[in-house]
């Protein structure tokens, strides 16, 4: 009989996944045992998974709210009370989600010791300190999402980005308006949900204890106010009964991609009861329901005098859940969001601040740009003066900012990258104004005194 001749006899293998060393690019052999490049890469994979998943469940100390306050301080300029409402806000919510997780530890501990003493009698003398402290232990406190009132540019968005960034949770923005009810067409809530899993990488347990942030949120008001539309508003009140479940607390199922069909196939469960959802807009109107409920509108001797009218960040400061229900948000909806803040608009002062003073302020950023090609860049107080100027005649808060700069500094951005010797570039009022561009400084045309002499370098200058 023939013999069965192999040419893999002779060769090292991995012992681990049995490969040849023929059949992998990399064999590393030891005294007793060998491994090849494949399986190192997923050994190392997921030693680092398992480290960074570690990382995340490190248990650390919940900022107090005046921790909070002072973070947002660094990147929020003004509105101290909308601060200090959202700084005490989420300081609870997320004390109320490691109380839920450590009542239900506590439970299955509790569970576990009834099993193996085979339960305990309750004692009839009578209730102690220690008794009424667990009694409390075991109440469920729920959930407080909050609801931001104010104009465009006034830093609503740029507060919960704040929030979540310190928290080190997940977050996501979305717009109230792209979402329809499910089975229209557009994202339904169910697709914020799925971003949100997104934004954890795909860790289900982080995305738990994210962040939410829905802008536009008045813009879904029912259309008709207190009136019943006899058409269907599914991008409206439809809307609002959609995301009453996910903003109170469900278990909801999530599609991880692709449509609704695929839903049943690959879809994660997901517990919005840890999520915190931070609602905002601008509720342009309210302020009239509010003037009509409190009478300030009224007309005649009785009418308030012009020294007593309010301004509309004063008014807003009053609103009730009434003046929301009349506005077109549903009763039940309002009532999921029982914290209410107003944000006021930034005076000419605090856009000036707004330029230099927070961490990521807008002057920052954009010296950090010039500095990445070599190049210094520079305002003068005039300068930002100017331009917090014209932010704050056109309404525009500070979202307005970012739009002055670019047109201001189009075409430097433009040239400079390919222009040499330049080493700074200076901006004025008369550049923030477009009467001449911002200057340039040349490096081999410094003084003795080390000062820099202004020159155009752009064609036609």
């Amino acid at each position: 009989m023939g013999r069965v001749v192999s040419y893999n006899e002779g060769l090292f293998r991995c012992d681990f996944c049995g490969k040849s060393e023929k059949q992998v690019g990399r064999l590393i052999k030891g005294p007793s045992s060998a491994i090849c490049d494949e399986c190192v890469a997923l050994c190392v994979q997921i030693l680092s998974e398992d480290q960074a998943k570690g990382q995340r469940s490190e248990q650390h100390e919940l900022p107090v709210p005046s921790s909070i306050f002072a973070y947002l301080n660094r990147y929020v300029v003004g509105q101290e009370a909308a601060k200090r409402t959202l700084s005490v806000a989420v300081y609870n919510h997320y004390k109320r989600v490691r109380m839920d997780r450590d009542r239900a530890l506590a439970s299955m501990s509790l569970s576990a010791a009834a099993i193996e003493t085979g339960g305990t009698e309750a004692g009839d003398i009578g209730v102690s300190k220690a008794d009424r402290s667990n009694a409390l232990e075991q109440v469920e406190v729920d959930k407080s999402n909050i609801l931001l009132l104010g104009p465009t540019g006034v830093g609503k968005t740029y507060l919960a980005r704040s929030l979540a960034r310190m928290m080190n949770v997940p977050f996501v923005i979305t717009d109230a308006t792209t979402l329809t009810e499910a089975g229209y067409v557009g994202d339904d809530v169910e697709t914020v949900l799925q971003r949100l899993i997104q934004a954890a990488d795909g860790d289900v347990e982080r995305a738990q204890q994210g962040i939410i942030y829905i802008d536009e949120i008045d813009k879904i008001a029912r259309k008709s106010g207190q009136n019943t539309s006899i058409t269907r508003d599914v991008s409206g009140e439809g809307v609002q009964q959609a995301l009453l479940k996910i903003i109170e607390g469900t278990v909801a199922n999530v599609p991880l991609e692709g449509s609704r069909k695929q839903r049943e196939q690959e879809s994660v469960q997901l517990d919005t009861r840890g999520i915190l959802f931070i609602c905002g807009g601008a509720f342009v109107g309210l302020e009239d329901i509010i003037q009509d409920r409190l009478g300030l509108r009224e007309s005649g001797f009785a009418a308030p005098s012009r020294d007593q009218e309010l301004n509309r960040e004063q008014i807003l400061q009053q609103v009730n859940a009434d003046d929301l229900e009349a506005f077109g948000l549903l009763p039940e909806f309002v009532g999921r969001l029982p914290v209410v803040t107003t944000l006021g608009r930034l005076d000419q002062d605090q856009l000036r601040q707004v330029l230099t003073q927070p961490d990521n302020a807008l002057v920052k950023q954009y010296q950090r740009m010039f500095l990445d090609d070599g190049v210094d860049l520079s305002f003068t107080e005039g300068a930002l003066e100017r331009i917090a100027q014209i932010a704050f005649q056109a309404g525009v808060g500070a979202r307005g900012l970012r739009a002055i700069i670019e047109r201001t500094l189009e075409g430097t951005m433009f040239e400079i990258p390919e222009l040499q010797g330049v080493t700074g570039v200076v901006v004025d009022a008369e550049a923030v104004d477009g009467q001449r561009p911002p200057r340039y400084l040349l490096e081999e045309q410094a003084n003795p005194m080390g000062e820099f002499r202004d020159q155009r370098l752009a064609s036609g200058a």
